[in-house]
C-alpha cells in the first residue's frame, strides 16, 4: 500500500501564494507520474497538474497555466505544487496522486492514478 501525505494547504487572500507538498516514500514513487487534482461540484476530480518520473515533462490545466508550477525531488520522494496569483476559484481540497504502474510517461486523467493522498484544503478569500 502506498501512502501519500500532503501538506502546505491554508488560507490566503487573492493574489497570494501557497506551496503544497506530497510525500510518497517508496522506490516506485521515483519511477512514475505524479499528479495534483481538485474536486469539481457534480464531477470527478479535476486535473490540475502532472509531472513525469524524471521531471522532464509537465502539464497543467488551462485555468492554472502560468500561475502554478509542479516539481519533484525524487531524492526526498516529494512532489510540490507552487501556487501563485491565487484566485477565489482556486479554493478546493487538493489531492496528490501516484500511478501504480512504473513508466516514464505523463498521465493527466484521474483514472490513470491508483493511490491518493488525504487531501489538503486551500482557501482563497477576496
Amino acid at each position: 500500500q502506498v501512502q501519500l501525505v500532503e501538506s502546505g494547504g491554508g488560507s490566503v487572500q487573492a493574489g497570494g501564494s501557497l506551496r503544497l507538498s506530497c510525500a510518497g516514500p517508496g522506490r516506485n514513487f521515483r519511477s512514475t507520474s505524479m499528479g495534483w487534482f481538485r474536486p469539481v461540484p457534480g464531477k470527478a476530480r479535476e486535473f490540475v497538474a502532472a509531472i513525469n518520473w524524471s521531471g522532464s515533462n509537465t502539464d497543467y490545466a488551462d485555468p492554472v497555466k502560468g500561475r502554478f508550477t509542479i516539481s519533484r525531488d525524487n531524492a526526498k520522494s516529494t512532489v510540490y505544487l507552487q501556487m501563485n496569483s491565487l484566485r477565489t476559484e482556486d479554493t478546493a481540497v487538493y489531492f496528490c496522486a501516484v500511478r501504480g504502474a512504473v513508466d516514464p510517461f505523463l498521465w493527466t486523467r484521474n483514472w490513470d492514478y491508483d493511490y491518493w493522498g488525504q487531501g489538503t484544503q486551500v482557501t482563497v478569500s477576496s
